[in-house]
């Protein structure tokens, strides 16, 4: 295994949603967020809507899409491989997906030690490419 491995996957229904929501908003963005009341689920807003700052890390990119969380958040997440997911439902969230039956999720699974030495950096938020 030689090639760099991306931090971030999607599945295709996370795809489609996202290239719907691209469509109708233009720039958007994810953002891993820790909160007490909605847990940690993945936000899409436009890219005017969130403010990053220094303390903000891109994790990678799906569908065109930069996915952005704290720093101390990409700490835990280092360790782990996440897949955007939809599920059926609102989540009740500011997210863009609101309203169109359906909400995102991140699966999270340990990386094996044959992919670790693979990843991709996560690197600063501002500078990044969106």
């Amino acid at each position: 295994m030689t090639a760099t491995l991306s931090r971030v996957q999607a599945t295709p229904a996370a795809l489609q949603l996202i290239a719907q929501l691209r469509a109708a908003h233009g720039a958007i963005l994810f953002y891993q967020s820790h909160g007490c009341c909605a847990g940690s689920a993945p936000m899409c807003f436009t890219a005017q809507e969130l403010g990053l700052s220094e303390a903000d890390r891109c994790l990678g990119v799906v569908g065109g899409v930069p996915v952005y969380a704290s720093q101390s958040q990409c700490d835990y997440l280092a360790g782990l491989a996440m897949t955007l997911d939809v599920a059926p439902g609102d989540s009740g969230s500011f997210g863009l997906e609101d309203g169109s039956g359906q909400h995102f999720v991140a699966h999270l699974r340990l990386w094996t030690d044959d992919e670790l030495p693979h990843l991709a950096p996560i690197t600063p938020a501002l500078g990044a490419a969106s």
